[in-house]
Formats: structure tokens, C-alpha cells, sequence
């Protein structure tokens, strides 16, 4: 949609968890850091690079969470009508199958009906109305979905 995008209050709810979790697993991780300058051998000095790279990665994730977080506040909901993240979406193929389907921020393996919003599907979807149709990438090629109904977060 090109802007900061609205976020569910399940996907706001799971990325606080994340977030949460990652400053835990920081602080384990900062806790192991020698920080002084006493003799090791090479095996030591590997790990405490791994550990090193290991925060790194963990402060990237942590500021990409809350940057995610900050701009999903500034968003605020999804316009009325419009396929935003947290919607049900009933969307008809070309084929003539019918699925719902929930636009969400976050893969969920036990909600088979999930649709993250960076999936081709799920970015094809967003900011369109009911009667719109959309096309997106899949491993067998273009396919086309019309969006028939559309419920809220």
C-alpha cells in the first residue's frame, strides 16, 4: 500500500511476544561477553566473535521489531473496505475455488487460513476492495484471485 501498514492485534500481540523474547535471549547472550581483556586461546576468541555476531543479529532483529511496532501505531487501522492487515478475505479463483483466507503479520503453521501480508497473495490483496481483481506469483505461474467479501481484523 506504500505507507506503514495497520497491524491485527493477534499480529501486534505475537510481535510484542518476539520482542520480549529477543531482549531475554540478548541479555543471555551479553551475560557471556569476557568485556576484558584476559589471555585465551583461539577457541575462545571464536566464540566470543559468534556471541558478538550473535548480538548483532539480535539487535537488528530487535530495532526491525519495534520500528515494525512504531509504524503500525502511527497507521492506525485499516481504511473501511479496503484489504488491510488483520482482514478476512473471501477471494474466488480463477478456477472457481472459493477460500477465506485472514491477511496476517506473522506465519502461523495451526491457521491453515492465513495469509501473511508479504506473501505474494497476501501483497497482492492488500489495499484492494471487493469486486477487485488481483494478480500474483505462484510456483506454477501467474494466477488471478477477485476479492468477493470482506470482514474486519
Amino acid at each position: 500500500m506504500g505507507g506503514p501498514e495497520p497491524i491485527s492485534a493477534e499480529g501486534r500481540r505475537a510481535l510484542e511476544q518476539q520482542l520480549a523474547d529477543l531482549h531475554t535471549e540478548r541479555q543471555d547472550v551479553a551475560v557471556t561477553l569476557r568485556g576484558d581483556d584476559s589471555p585465551g586461546d583461539h577457541a575462545d576468541e571464536a566464540d566470543e566473535l559468534q556471541r558478538a555476531d550473535d548480538l548483532r543479529r539480535l539487535d537488528a532483529r530487535i530495532e526491525d521489531i519495534t520500528l515494525r511496532l512504531h509504524q503500525a501505531a502511527v497507521a492506525g487501522p485499516a481504511p473501511a473496505g479496503v484489504v488491510g492487515v488483520g482482514s478476512n478475505v473471501t477471494v474466488r479463483f480463477t478456477d472457481g475455488a472459493v477460500q477465506s483466507v485472514e491477511i496476517g503479520e506473522i506465519a502461523s503453521a495451526a491457521d491453515e487460513n492465513l495469509v501473511t501480508q508479504d506473501s505474494p497473495l497476501g501483497r497482492a490483496l492488500l489495499g484492494h476492495r471487493v469486486g477487485d481483481t488481483v494478480s500474483f506469483e505462484t510456483p506454477q505461474g501467474t494466477a488471478d484471485a477477485t476479492v468477493v467479501s470482506l470482514g474486519g481484523s
